[in-house]
Order: structure tokens, then C-alpha cells, then sequence
């Protein structure tokens, strides 16, 4: 191969560059070809970076003859040489044509000095040993190598930036270093990279474990060459290779960046007066690395009394290594810090945009060739049986042959996300995921997302929680064993409204025992493109038909329930208000959430009215539209009427029977609520009833509903109604006011157990309706699970009904509080009883539970130590 060696440390020197020339040897040893291009001087903790606004100048590196040790090292026949001939500490001596004149002959070894010689002017003797000296950065010297040096050499194959003189492990590290950053310009530069670096422990560095650190670093980097994955998931590579005596009897693993941050405290030390040089700063460093290291010194800071004035003061870069070890300690193991640490070869694979690729391989052990001096290309011998046992035994980190799982998690909504990551790390393993982030072109308005192409390497274990339009069905369903999904892609039998009716009809008039015909009640559904074709659309609606004629005769007869007839009985509580001639009916958009769009009713006359409205509303909005295109602006400037309908919900309606009267609570105002609960549907299909519920309250008290006064907010108990239209000055304050746990409310004993246990039989039977009565319209899949808010009213009998269904629910609607804990509960058991079976596997969905599954629904049914109940599963016989 043809590499290209850069560096952060610039030309060999045993202050601050010490091991570039003995790998660019391994390299040559081995039949590669290897062109050097280095920073003219120390260019370390630079990261990426480019110098703007100068010309970059090169310098010409001739480093000693084969025959000569290594560049860079010293040994223990250099110390006397030294003291005699001190060499500048940039590593390489400077000899200019007009000093060697000057003196007339050359001092001893000046020909050939121990650690090269620079110049400023390219040999003119072909066949010469020469590199490229830039005074610029290490992306600098990648660009230069690549595109302006070293053409009649061929192509570069491969771009080594190292090795680094001190390990490049950790975020602290890694995000800073001028070796990781010449890899990544190249990487950029759509060439293959690794970026190398030898940790060491002490100071005094044996040239030994250095060349063994040489033999190590050219072993790996053509095993990783040999194995680059085609698929593009990898730019480039970073390798720490511990300088230790055994470092070659150690284990190559790859591993995961740690992720740490500096304690408290700055990285500069206050100086006064003169300041060293580059290098002594860079020496200084090095030392301090290999002090805290060698003898575990803990770092302390002192401090001076506050002064009105500024003192004028240097700084100094005094990087706190001792953090950077204390993170390694107390963080679990598998990462590039522990693998260091404990004598082993670290390499994590990364993606030139800060994220880490290829994290399926995390905890796998690279296999190194067998021959040492074979050269590139030669594919080792396979371990043998006992080999492998052997190492599979003693590898100390967790090995449980399912890889990582990339947890892509953006639920778009600032209230329930920190709920989901909360959930996450409490009940999951860190190393067990590592989470990603969107793509940067992923918004509301571009939402599609393809895991293909985010996750393009084979075998990748995926975890998608994130809004329905951003789901990638066809992934998920191509890969149901390494994807898991927030929703089933199909879910219209329980989520319309209309739909909802048809699934309830279909299982009661198969099964007439179920719960579901006591506690759900019946509803007409209609279609209407126009109000002026109401009459046509209610044709065959023939009990409400029928219902709103009789109101019609009731209220215009002497047996009406006009707000006069009721006030001359006198007081009355508000459940009796109502006389029973008159049913009234809600009317519901079936496509419509957050109540908009309900209506109350009992007469056709009322009916026509409520339509004519919204059509009269509709066409507002279109003159006002047209308005804004001619320059125009609306008035007030948004929309007053929080609960209007929008024309795409015009089309498809349900009616139901109002129910009246409701349980009502003194204690709380006489108001109407109902029960809000939150269920979670795993695989095909498994349904859980969080045991904690919600109740939530209408505005004002309530009133039965009368042709002559009908206030919604007496009777909507759909929160975000009534926190957008509050006068409150509050918001949290009034939400607070409707929002109330159901365990709270003060309801007699014989309720607060029934009430449960009404809820579990209903919600077991209506999923099961759906996915057995209505398998075109509701198809739970088994890589994906889904959330789901169901709504009971409570009548004065303490009957549940069936309001509706809800995916993706507005959590945000629980505000702060007690009631906000609910949600908290809900997502922890979301996560252990869908998300943590899929991450760590081993188990189903009640096994990760932690405590009792629960019976199948009933009276029976208990919560498992998370509060979520089993109220039904249903074995579906499909893994679609």
C-alpha cells in the first residue's frame, strides 16, 4: 500500500515527537510505501483545524540511514552524545549551507545527526529519504500530502495519522487531538484513515515497548484495512495501544468512545512574567500525563484574594489529566479508556461527523494475522477451538452476542422526550444502546426517515420512538427480529371514531356477554360532504331519526324541558334538572381530536344549525386566506374559537347518546370529569392498563344540557379545551385545578374498586375486537409496540363508558403536579415492559416486568411492580 503518515507532534524529537520514524520503519518493513508530510513544529490538542490568512511553507526532513537507531528515541549510549552536541528541541537539527562554510568542517556526527537533519530546500540526489516539514496544522499536512507532495508515488491508499505521544481515549481527549484530526481531514478527504496513539504509563520510555508498540500499531492497521467494511459505516479508525511490556500478548478490542467532561475548574494555570517555549509547555504536559499516571497524584488548584483592579497575568495550558483517569475509573467497562487501561489494544470505528459508527462491534475482539512479518494482504491462519474458548472466557467485559442497539429517540414533544430518556437510563444498561440523532434534514416538515440508510451496516438492532410520520414501516417490517417501532402502521378500527362503532357492533353481535355492551354506548355514523345534504346522510340513521323527532314534539308540547319549565320545580340538584323526556345526543367528527368539533344536540333543527355553522365558518376562512395572498391580515390575528372544526374533518360523524346524568363530586364543584387511561400494546399482541389513571374536569359545574341554555364548558372535559380559552393567569395553576389522580378523588369504596377493574374487562375486550373482528383496520405487529389514551365517563351508577381511543395522546394536557407523576409511571412502564425485552433481550414482555404480570382483565387483575396490568393477550398466529 501507499500511506500517508501525518502527525500532531511534528519531526522526530525525544521531548515531544518520539515515535513517528520507528512505525514509518515497521511500515517500509513490511513492503508498504510510506510518504511523510508533518507539522514543522508541536501541533498537539488542534483538533481540525486549518491555518487561514498565511501561506504554508515547507521544510525538507532527512531522517538518519537505516543503519542508525530510530529517530526520536533515545538510548543509553545518547545520553553522553547529548550533553556534548545538544540538539535543538524541535528533534531535527537545522544545518544551513552558509554555517557548515562557516565552519569549515563538520563536527562529529553533524553529517548525520542522531534525530535527522531539516533544510530548507528540497536533495537533489535521487533515491534520498525526504519528508515534508508544513508549517501548518496535522489537516494541514493531510492535504498537502495527499494533493501537492508524492504524486509520482501513486495514489494514497491509506492515511496514518500518529502516533500520537499519549493516548487519544476518551471524548476529552479525542475531541481536542490534532491526531484524530489529521484522520478525520482525510476521511474527508474520501480516503481510508486511522488515527494511532501510544499510551504510556511512565516517563521513561524503553525503546523495547516501543518497537513492539510499532510491530502492534502495523499489525492493526492491516487487519483493519483487510476488513474495512464496504457498506461506507466507517471513515476511520482510532487505535490507543498501551505501551506496556505485554502489550502484544494483549487483546484487540473494539471498543466505544467514553463519553466524559472536565470537573469544575479550569485547564490554565495562572503564570507572571516570562513564559517557556512551545515545547517546554508541551514537555511540561507530558510529564504531568506520565506523574499522574505512574503515581496517581490527585490535581488541586489554589487561590488568590479578589482584587478591584485586573492583575496582569499568562496562562498557561494545564490540561487536568487526573479527571480524565477519574472518569475511566468509575465508568462501566467496554470503552477505548477501561481498554487501555487494563493493557489492551483499543479501536473504535467513527464516522467523520462526530458520531461512532459501527457500534454493533463494540465488545468484539479483533483478530490480528498470525505472522508478523507477513505483509498486507496475507490472511492469518484461523484460531484454533481451544484458542478461541480460551479467549471467549477470559475477555472481561460483557459478551452476550446481541450488539448494541442504536436508540433513535426524538418523540418531537419537549414534554414527554425528557420522560422517555429518564425511563431509559434508569431501567437499561448504558452500554446496552447508544443513542443517535436525527438527521439534520428530518423536521415537521420533512419528516420521512430511512433506517437503511442511517443504519446501512448488516445486523444493526434498531430502537425507533419518534412521531408516526417519521416511522419507517417497511424497515421495521423487513427486519422485525432488529427493529422495534413506537406504532403499528395500521390502527383505524380503534382510533375513528366510526371505525370504533363498527368494531364494537361486530364483536357484541358474535359475543353478547362481552363488556363491551354494557359499557359502550351505540352510535350512528354518517357522512356529510355539505350541510345542505344533513337530511340525505341521516336516511338510514334510523334510531336517531327517530330520537330527534320525539325531542322535537317533547320540547314544542307541554312536557318540554325549556330552562323556564325547570326552574318553576324549585331546587333541584343538578342530576335531576333534566326531565327523561328529551335524549340528548353528542355529535362527534370521527377524525378530530383534542374535542374539537363536539357538539351537543337532541333536534334536527339543532342538528342543520350546528352544520350550517361550520360551513359558514369554512368559507370565512377561505375569504380570509384570499385576504393574506392579496396582502390583507386577519383579524385579531389567530383563531377565538379553540373547539372549531377544520373542512378536513368534514365528512365522516359520529352521534352517540349524551350520557346524563354523570357522577358528580360535590367535594369538587359538582363538575363533570372523566377518566382518562393510559394503555400500551406490545408485539401481537400483548395489552397493559397503566393501574394509575387520570381524571379530568370540565371548567365549570355542571348544568343538563337545555334548548335554551347549553354551556360547553359545563360539559367537555377535554382539558386542552379549557386551559387555551382559561382566563387564568396560571395556565399550570388551572390545569392543576382539572387534573386530578383518580386514586385522589373522594369516591366511595364500592366505586374506587369497581370502577378499575370495569376498565381492565372493557380495554382487554375492545383490543381484542379489534385485532380479531377488524384485522384489515388493526394490525399489531410484532416489532412494535404502541401507546394509546382511552376516555371512560362515569355515570351516577358508577358505570364506565367508552368515550373514545387516542394514539399518541397529549400527555402535555397532566401539567405539573401529582398528575404528572401518572405520565412519569406510564413511560418507565412503557420502557420496561416494550423497550428493555428488545434491548437486553432474553425475556418477554411480562418477564421484564419485575413483579406480577397480572390477570387477564377483571375484578382479578393486579399491577406488576410497575403499575401496568395485563388485561389481555391475544395470540394472533402472525409475525407481520
Amino acid at each position: 500500500m501507499h500511506i500517508l503518515v501525518v502527525n500532531d507532534d511534528g519531526p522526530p524529537s525525544p521531548h515531544s515527537s518520539p515515535y513517528v520514524h520507528s512505525l514509518v520503519r515497521e511500515l517500509q518493513s513490511h513492503g508498504h510505501v510510506v510518504s511523510v508530510c508533518l507539522p514543522h513544529t508541536q501541533r498537539s490538542w488542534i483538533g481540525k483545524a486549518h491555518m487561514i490568512g498565511q501561506t504554508v511553507k515547507p521544510l525538507y526532513y532527512r531522517p538518519p540511514p537505516p543503519t542508525a537507531p530510530a529517530a526520536g528515541l533515545m538510548h543509553e549510549d545518547d545520553e553522553d552524545e547529548q550533553q556534548r552536541h545538544p540538539e535543538p528541541k524541535t528533534g531535527a537539527s537545522s544545518v544551513s549551507a552558509a554555517a557548515q562554510k562557516q565552519e569549515g568542517k563538520a563536527k562529529p556526527n553533524s553529517g548525520q545527526p542522531r534525530h535527522g537533519t531539516t533544510h530548507t530546500r528540497p536533495s537533489t540526489r535521487p533515491g534520498t529519504e525526504e519528508w515534508i516539514l508544513v508549517d501548518g496544522t496535522p489537516a494541514s499536512c493531510v492535504q498537502i500530502g495527499l494533493y501537492h507532495f508524492f504524486r509520482d508515488r501513486g495514489p494514497v491508499d491509506l492515511v496514518v495519522s500518529g502516533p500520537n505521544y499519549g493516548r487519544n481515549t476518551t471524548a476529552v481527549f479525542a475531541l481536542s487531538s490534532g491526531t484524530l484530526g489529521g484522520a478525520l481531514e482525510a476521511a474527508l478527504c474520501r480516503h481510508r484513515a486511522v488515527a494511532l496513539s501510544y499510551a504510556f504509563f511512565s516517563r521513561n520510555h524503553d525503546t523495547a515497548i516501543i518497537e513492539k508498540a510499532s510491530r502492534q500499531g502495523v499489525r492493526v492497521i492491516e487487519a483493519l484495512v483487510r476488513d474495512w467494511p464496504a457498506d461506507g459505516s466507517v471513515d476511520l479508525y482510532s487505535v490507543n495501544i498501551p505501551l506496556l511490556e505485554g502489550l502484544e500478548e494483549g487483546k484487540v478490542l473494539f471498543t466505544n468512545m467514553l463519553q466524559n467532561y472536565w470537573d469544575a475548574g479550569s485547564c490554565f494555570t495562572e503564570v507572571d512574567g516570562s513564559v517557556d517555549g512551545e515545547e517546554e509547555d508541551e514537555e511540561r504536559i507530558r510529564e504531568e500525563e506520565g506523574e499522574l499516571e505512574e503515581e496517581a497524584v490527585d490535581g488541586s488548584s489554589g487561590g488568590g484574594a479578589k482584587l478591584a483592579c485586573h492583575t496582569h497575568k499568562h496562562f498557561k495550558w494545564s490540561p487536568r489529566f487526573a479527571d480524565v483517569y477519574k472518569s475511566v475509573d468509575e465508568a462501566p467497562p467496554g470503552n477505548d479508556g477501561w481498554a487501555v487501561k487494563v493493557g489492551h489494544t483499543s479501536v473504535t470505528p467513527l464516522k467523520a461527523n462526530f458520531f461512532q459508527a459501527s457500534t454493533h462491534m463494540h465488545g468484539k475482539e479483533l483478530r490480528l494475522g498470525q505472522s508478523r512479518s507477513s505483509t498486507f494482504g496475507v490472511v492469518p491462519q484461523p484460531p484454533t477451538t481451544g484458542e478461541a474458548t480460551s479467549s471467549a472466557q477470559t475477555l472481561p467485559i460483557r459478551e452476550t452476542g446481541r450488539p448494541l442497539v442504536h436508540a433513535l429517540i426524538d418523540y418531537d414533544d419537549d414534554y414527554v422526550q425528557p420522560l422517555i430518556m429518564s425511563a431509559m437510563r434508569s431501567l437499561l444498561p448504558p452500554e446496552s444502546y447508544t443513542l443517535v440523532k436525527p438527521p439534520s434534514t428530518w423536521s415537521s416538515s420533512s419528516p420521512d426517515i430511512s433506517l437503511a440508510e442511517l443504519f446501512p451496516e448488516p445486523g444493526a438492532r434498531i430502537l425507533q420512538i419518534m412521531p408516526y410520520e417519521s416511522l419507517d414501516f417497511d424497515y421495521a417490517a423487513s427486519h422485525p427480529e432488529t427493529c422495534l417501532i413506537n406504532s403499528y402502521m395500521i390502527r383505524k378500527a380503534l382510533i375513528r371514531k366510526h371505525f370504533l362503532s363498527a368494531t364494537v357492533d361486530a364483536w357484541v353481535a358474535k359475543h353478547p356477554d362481552s363488556a363491551l355492551k354494557t359499557h359502550v354506548k351505540r352510535s350512528e355514523a354518517f357522512e356529510v360532504d355539505y350541510a345542505e345534504f344533513l337530511d340525505d346522510a341521516l336516511v338510514e340513521a334510523f334510531d336517531l331519526r327517530e330520537s330527534m323527532e320525539r325531542n322535537a314534539a317533547a320540547q314544542h308540547g307541554d312536557g318540554g324541558n325549556d330552562a323556564e319549565s325547570v326552574a318553576e320545580q324549585g331546587e333541584t340538584t343538578a342530576a335531576e334538572k333534566t326531565p327523561d323526556v328529551t335524549e340528548w345526543w353528542i355529535l362527534k367528527p370521527s377524525m378530530s381530536d383534542r374535542g374539537q368539533g363536539i357538539r351537543l344536540f337532541s333536534t334536527m333543527e339543532q342538528l342543520q344549525d350546528i352544520f350550517d355553522g361550520w360551513e359558514a365558518e369554512s368559507e370565512d376562512e377561505e375569504d380570509q386566506d384570499d385576504d393574506a395572498e392579496r396582502g390583507g391580515a386577519r383579524t385579531g390575528g389567530h383563531d377565538t374559537d379553540k373547539d372549531a372544526i377544520t373542512t378536513s374533518h368534514l365528512r365522516h360523524f359520529v352521534a352517540q347518546p349524551y350520557i346524563h346524568p354523570p357522577l358528580l363530586l360535590p367535594a369538587l364543584n359538582n363538575r363533570k370529569f372523566h377518566i382518562r387511561v393510559y394503555v400500551l400494546c406490545v408485539g401481537n399482541l400483548s395489552v397493559y392498563v397503566y393501574s394509575d389513571m387520570l381524571a379530568l374536569f370540565a371548567a365549570k359545574p355542571y348544568q343538563a344540557p337545555s334548548a335554551s341554555h347549553l354551556d360547553l364548558d359545563a360539559h367537555l372535559t377535554n382539558t386542552c379545551l379549557q386551559t387555551s380559552s382559561s382566563s387564568s393567569p396560571s395556565s399550570t395553576a388551572a390545569t392543576q385545578d382539572l387534573v386530578h389522580t383518580l386514586r385522589a378523588l373522594p369516591l366511595p369504596p364500592h366505586l374506587a374498586a369497581s370502577v378499575p377493574a370495569q376498565i381492565y374487562a372493557v380495554t382487554g375486550d375492545l383490543f381484542e375486537a379489534a385485532a380479531r373482528a377488524m384485522p384489515a383496520h388493526f394490525r399489531p405487529l410484532a416489532h412494535a409496540f404502541e401507546v394509546f389514551g382511552l376516555d371512560f365517563l362515569l355515570d351516577a351508577a358508577g358505570n364506565a363508558w367508552l368515550l373514545e381511543v387516542n394514539a399518541f395522546p397529549d400527555f402535555r394536557q397532566t401539567g405539573a403536579g401529582p398528575a404528572a407523576e401518572v405520565v412519569r409511571g406510564f413511560w418507565r412502564g412503557v420502557v420496561n415492559r416494550a423497550v428493555r425485552p428488545f434491548v437486553l433481550g432474553g425475556g418477554g414482555a411480562a418477564a421484564a416486568g419485575g413483579g406480577a404480570a397480572g390477570a387477564t382483565a377483571g375484578a382479578g387483575a393486579t399491577a406488576g411492580d410497575d403499575g401496568m396490568v395485563l388485561v389481555r393477550e391475544v395470540d394472533l398466529g402472525r409475525k407481520w
